[in-house]
C-alpha cells in the first residue's frame, strides 16, 4: 500500500472520483478539475514538484480549462438549436394522415408513416378521412381535414 502515499497516484484517485462526480453532477464544472487532478499527476510524474506547485497547476490547470472551454463544450454537447427542432417538426407539420379511430368530442387517432396517434381537431372526422396535420405538441397531433384540390 507504499504506492498510495504517492502525489501521482493521490492526484490520479482525486481526478477520479471527481469525473464520476461528474456524472452525478452534471454541468461540466467538476469536470475541468478531475481533468486538472489528472494533469497534476502527470505533471508530478515528470517534474517531480513540491506540493505548492502541484496546487498551483491544479488550481491553474483546473480554472483555464474551466474559462476556456465549459462555453465552448457546452454548447456542443447540451444546446438544442431552433433549426434542429424545426427540423424535426417538418418531419409532421403539412403532411397527410389517415383517421383510424373516429373523432369523439374533437379527439381520435390518426395513421402517419405506420404509426397510430393520438389526434385532436376541430371537424368530425370518420374513419378513412384523410386529414393534414398543422401542429405536434409531444405525442399528440392536431388535424384538420384535407382541402380538395
Amino acid at each position: 500500500m507504499e504506492f498510495l502515499s504517492d502525489p501521482a497516484v493521490i492526484w490520479f484517485l482525486i481526478g477520479l472520483g471527481l469525473l464520476l462526480l461528474e456524472l452525478a453532477l452534471p454541468g461540466l464544472v467538476v469536470l475541468f478539475f478531475g481533468i486538472g487532478a489528472w494533469i497534476t499527476s502527470l505533471g508530478h510524474v515528470i517534474f517531480d514538484y513540491n506540493l505548492n506547485i502541484q496546487i498551483l497547476v491544479f488550481l491553474a490547470t483546473s480554472l483555464l480549462g474551466l474559462i476556456l472551454l465549459r462555453k465552448v463544450l457546452k454548447k456542443r454537447f447540451f444546446d438544442r438549436k431552433k433549426d434542429e427542432i424545426r427540423d424535426q417538426l417538418e418531419e409532421f407539420i403539412g403532411h397527410k394522415a389517415v383517421v383510424s379511430a373516429d373523432f369523439v368530442s374533437g379527439s381520435g387517432r390518426v395513421e402517419f408513416k405506420g404509426t397510430k396517434w393520438k389526434a385532436e381537431g376541430d371537424d368530425t372526422l370518420k374513419v378513412g378521412d384523410q386529414v393534414v396535420i398543422e401542429k405536434k405538441e409531444n405525442l399528440t397531433l392536431y388535424v384538420n381535414p384535407k382541402k380538395n384540390g
